[in-house]
């Protein structure tokens, strides 16, 4: 990448920027990267990157911008292709698990924006992503509940909140790992266990 980003133009130039952002996330602190060692990932001097880039502030606005398009996009072109609700909602949880295992620096960088103090622009899109993700969540939670497929009586945003949390929990423990593979050997028997929760009693599900 580093001998081809010389040359790209403005727009490929910040999309792969936003590249190496996520892989230097995926090797390190993602509060350790610095703009300097972007530049060095990309082949370029600081100068040539803060021509794109103001501020690592606006890197970091463009790298949540990122997440957030590619994450919705996989996770709505999965349940879209279910039969369902309930295989829409096993559909969005191994897309996003696998979006994971292909981006292991996205979460990290997310949990670490999230810990940052104050109100910062890269903060807000994170937890905007977070709001837009849950939205979708209780849709599909909703449709379950009027289809029959999930119990009645079923609280959804506690459902919703269980589901992002199960999903958490997968990726936390395959970083403490080492492992990003583990996630997708245990996200099967998961969400087994949540669709059993939320599930009807009188389901085959």
């Amino acid at each position: 990448m580093s001998s081809h980003s010389k040359h790209l133009p403005a727009e490929e130039r910040r999309a792969a920027t936003v590249e190496a952002v996520v892989e230097l996330a995926a090797e390190q602190n993602p509060s350790d990267i610095t703009t300097t060692a972007i530049a060095q990932r990309m082949g370029l001097t600081q100068g040539a990157l803060f021509r794109h880039f103001p501020t690592k502030d606006a890197i970091l606005e463009s790298v949540m911008d990122w997440v957030a398009e590619r994450l919705l996009a996989r996770v709505d072109k999965a349940a879209a292709s279910a039969t369902s609700p309930m295989a829409a909602l096993e559909a969005v949880f191994m897309a996003h698990i696998d979006f994971v295992a292909e981006h292991p620096g996205v979460p990290r960088m997310l949990f670490g924006e999230l810990q940052r103090p104050g109100d910062t622009l890269p903060k807000k899109m994170v937890q905007a992503l977070i709001r837009r993700y849950g939205e979708r969540l209780q849709h599909l939670l909703e449709a379950g509940k009027t289809q029959g497929e999930l119990h009645a009586q079923l609280d959804i945003e506690a459902a919703s909140v269980s589901f992002i949390g199960s999903i958490q929990g997968l990726v936390m423990q395959s970083l403490l790992a080492g492992d990003v593979t583990r996630m997708r050997r245990d996200a099967v028997g998961v969400f087994a266990i949540y669709r059993r929760g939320i599930g009807h009693v009188g389901s085959a599900s």
